[in-house]
């Protein structure tokens, strides 16, 4: 699957969002190593240390079928006027599944994704060494 169609299944997901606090509509898109594309949204609480983001809710949907080696990931924001990287805690649970290769793309409404890679979102990142000990 390309990125572009990887960012309009995010797109899709998107639209699904529960977010009557923030207004931001964010959606996900995880391409597994099968082929499978597990989506998510972002589902906000009134208590917003609760809400889950996109990347979250994807993976977590991902690993609850079974699904846990992935190929890619792309994010869309359509409220936003630029592309919106993932947040600290979405790069952590990200990185706990992939290693540094693992490629992530991000749009905003325009559609026009960011392409980068999770050693690039996350550059000291020491978690698989900590895990090879």
């Amino acid at each position: 699957m390309d990125t572009r169609k990887l960012v309009e299944a995010a797109a899709e997901a998107a639209r699904r969002s529960y977010s009557p606090y923030s207004k931001f509509r964010v959606g996900a898109a995880l391409l597994c190593e099968d082929g499978t594309v597990v989506t998510g949204t972002n589902v906000e609480n009134r208590s917003y240390g609760l809400a889950i983001c996109a990347e979250r809710s994807a993976i977590v949907a991902a690993i609850s079928r079974g699904l846990t080696r992935f190929r890619a990931l792309a994010i869309s924001c359509p409220d936003a006027a630029y592309p919106v990287s993932p947040c600290g805690a979405c790069r952590q649970v990200i990185s706990e599944f992939v290693d540094g290769s693992f490629p992530v793309a991000f749009a905003g409404a325009d559609g026009k994704a960011v392409e980068t890679t999770m050693a690039e979102l996350m550059p000291h990142d020491a978690l698989h060494e900590l895990a090879s000990r």
